[in-house]
This record gives structure tokens, C-alpha cells and sequence, in this order.
């Protein structure tokens, strides 16, 4: 420990140190989260392993470049982490004890030890949907996750999803259009956006959300590290819904790791000739809750999530005084449409034809289905 306070101007402050030490058993090679917990269970705090000493060091059950590090860490990937902390008031590094930690991540198997952040930390702990899906959709299935996202987030909820390409950037689109709150799971270091394409997404969450990551600063998007971040989502979270997946999405293991942590899973069906709607149809096969609306998910999650009394009114329509809305309604019969049909029908331009649809929805006087179509609600003549 003594390292980290020589290579600091001055001497580092008590806290700094702590979590330099933090830091250091994090990039130890041969330490993952299940043998971070354990160790954690014995020393308590890092620092008191680090400073235990060669000789009880070498009596440990770890393998000999475990040990190694742990005699001599290399500090400078240390500061690399602390440095990216202090550039920043909207960077956070928080450890599994420290009362910003989200209490039901620390519940699952193999909870993080600790969490990088950019942006609104008390995020974290607010009641959240965790919303996958296939990064090469249909259109429908974007809009659909774009949709839910919008519609789930006005009620109050967080939107939760990893940032990838298709499903999970559409509802993180989704939520932020709607001035909601999303948060963002990555499979890198906070340091670098992957993929390079997502970089304005990227800010616009942190901007507006939360984008977080187990994984220290420096470290690239190493395959194996995508699925590890699934668990992540779901502890998070209240539910996973799965919007569109082929049987073998890595989507499936979110839902998977969803119900063994006796969360709700929600699937959208869709057409039987949509290979995309397979792994969506087989968890429903398996007991996941056949989703056509975003009050199929709200009224799940009754007992377990309240809409916060300061969550904004939902936007009222007048049908008397609203000739748009009117005329989208009278076109939308019992029978399933798309938006490019009403488009086609109306036409109005397709932003304010979502935005009309949204409202309607809410109000009960539309229902939204699979592949982005939308009927009449049964009890609207």
C-alpha cells in the first residue's frame, strides 16, 4: 500500500487508499467475483490482505501468480482506474459495501465486487425492466422494443439493457424519447464505447441515465465478457423482457439467470415464420409471460413496483379538439394494422404518428401487438 501513496502527490487520503486497494485485488490475475467474495469473507477489507505478508500469503489456497500479484500488484493499473475517477465528478467507483452498491445485485451468485458508473449513480437503485433482444432484428421488433421502453419508462420504471447493437439500442432509445431513465451494461472498460458506433448513444445515456461496467478502466470487448454482463442486467432488475431472440441468444441467459434469481420473465411472441420469434415462443413454452401490451408487464410487477407519485400525468388527448388524433383513431379498426399502413392511410409523418399512437395507448384506447402492429382496445367501440 505503501506504493500507491508514493506515486500520489502528497499523501493520499484514507479513502483513496482504501480503494486503491480495492482496485489492485480486482485486476489480481486468478481472482474473479466468487473468489473476491471469499477472500472478502476472511480479511474484510483488501488492504488487510495486501498488507498480510509474504508468509501468509504463500499459505494461501491460490495459484502462485495469484500470490505473486498479490506480494507486488502493479500499481499503475491502479492509477489508471483513480485517475479516470478524478477526471470526472460524474465518474464513479463503487465497491460491494459501499451504500450506493444496489442491494439486490448484491444478492446474486457472483455480484461484481465493484461497479465503474458514469452519470446518475442513485439510478442504480430504482426499480428496473431489463429489456433484450437480437442485435440483427426485424423492423418490427425494434419498434416494439422502442416502444415498450417508452411507454414502460413513463410509468416509472428504469430501463435496463446492455447497449448493443438493435434490441438493447432501441430501448434505450426508447426510453430516453420519453425523458425516462435508462442504464447501460457494458462488456468493457468505461473508457472506450463499444461498439465504436454507439459512441453519441453512449453519451446521451450518460448524459441522461447510467452506463455502468464491472470491468476496470483499459479493459477491451472481450467475448467472453458480453454473457458475464447478462447477470448483471438481471440482478438489476425487477423482470426481463425478451423482445425477439433466436433460440441460441445469448438473450436466453439473461432470462435464464432471470428466473433462477425468481425474477419475471416477459417474452413477445411473433410470427411462427420469424426464426427471430423462436427463442421468444420457447420461454414461453417454458412459462414466461406471453407479453402484447406494456399493462401485461405493469400488472405483473403490481405487487413488487408502484409508479412513483411523482412520475409526470400521462398526456391527455381530446378527440374533440385533436383532428390528428381523430382521424389516426377512425382508422385503426379490430383488425391488426402497422404504422406504414396508417401512414399510408393518414398521411401523417410516422414521428407523429408514434407519438399519437403512444397516447392513445396510454389512455386504453389503442393496443399495441408483436411486430409493431396496433388494434382498437376491445372496450373502445
Amino acid at each position: 500500500m505503501d506504493a500507491i501513496r508514493a506515486k500520489s502527490p502528497g499523501q493520499a487520503s484514507e479513502t483513496e487508499t482504501s480503494l486503491a486497494a480495492w482496485l489492485a485485488l480486482l485486476h489480481c490475475p486468478g481472482i474473479g467475483p466468487r473468489r473476491y467474495s471469499t477472500l472478502l469473507e476472511y480479511y474484510h477489507q483488501p488492504s488487510s490482505l495486501l498488507d498480510a505478508g509474504a508468509s501468509e500469503i504463500n499459505r494461501l489456497d491460490l495459484p502462485s501468480k495469484t500470490k505473486q500479484w498479490l506480494k507486488q500488484p502493479d500499481w499503475s493499473l491502479v492509477e489508471s482506474d483513480l485517475n479516470w475517477l478524478n477526471s470526472n465528478p460524474r465518474h464513479h467507483i463503487i465497491n460491494i459495501i459501499d451504500q450506493r452498491y444496489p442491494p439486490q445485485l448484491k444478492q446474486i451468485d457472483s455480484a461484481p465486487p465493484l461497479l465503474f458508473a458514469i452519470g446518475d449513480s442513485a439510478l442504480l437503485s430504482t426499480h428496473q425492466l431489463g429489456i433484450v433482444g437480437s442485435r440483427n432484428p426485424s423492423a418490427g421488433g425494434k419498434e416494439n422494443s422502442f416502444h415498450f421502453a417508452q411507454s414502460l419508462s413513463q410509468a416509472g420504471l428504469t430501463i435496463t439493457s446492455g447497449m448493443a447493437l438493435g434490441i438493447d439500442a432501441a430501448a434505450h432509445k426508447g426510453a430516453l424519447a420519453s425523458n425516462g431513465k435508462t442504464i447501460a451494461v457494458t462488456g468493457t472498460g468505461l473508457d472506450r464505447v463499444y461498439p465504436a458506433r454507439h459512441r453519441q448513444l453512449a453519451h446521451d445515456i450518460a448524459e441522461n441515465g447510467t452506463i455502468i461496467s464491472e470491468f476496470p478502466i483499459g479493459t477491451p470487448p472481450l467475448p467472453d465478457h458480453f454473457p458475464r454482463r447478462n447477470r448483471i442486467i438481471s440482478g438489476l432488475s425487477l423482470g426481463i423482457l425478451v423482445v425477439e431472440a433466436a433460440p441460441k441468444s445469448g438473450s436466453l441467459i439473461s432470462a435464464r439467470l432471470a428466473n433462477e434469481q425468481g425474477l419475471e420473465v416477459f417474452a413477445i411472441p411473433g410470427s411462427i415464420h420469424n426464426p427471430l420469434a423462436r427463442g421468444c415462443h420457447q420461454l414461453i413454452r417454458q412459462g414466461a409471460k406471453l407479453v402484447e401490451t406494456t399493462a401485461d408487464i405493469l400488472e405483473e410487477l403490481g405487487v413488487r413496483f408502484t409508479p412513483p407519485l411523482t412520475s409526470p400525468p400521462c398526456p391527455e388527448v381530446n378527440l374533440e379538439t385533436d383532428p390528428s388524433s381523430l382521424k389516426l383513431l377512425s382508422m385503426i379498426g379490430h383488425d391488426p394494422c402497422s404504422i406504414d399502413t396508417l401512414i399510408e392511410r393518414s398521411k401523417l409523418p410516422a414521428e407523429q404518428i408514434s407519438a399519437i399512437l403512444l397516447v392513445l395507448e396510454l389512455q386504453g384506447m389503442v393496443s399495441s401487438l408483436a411486430g409493431g402492429l396496433y388494434i382498437k382496445a376491445a372496450n373502445h367501440k
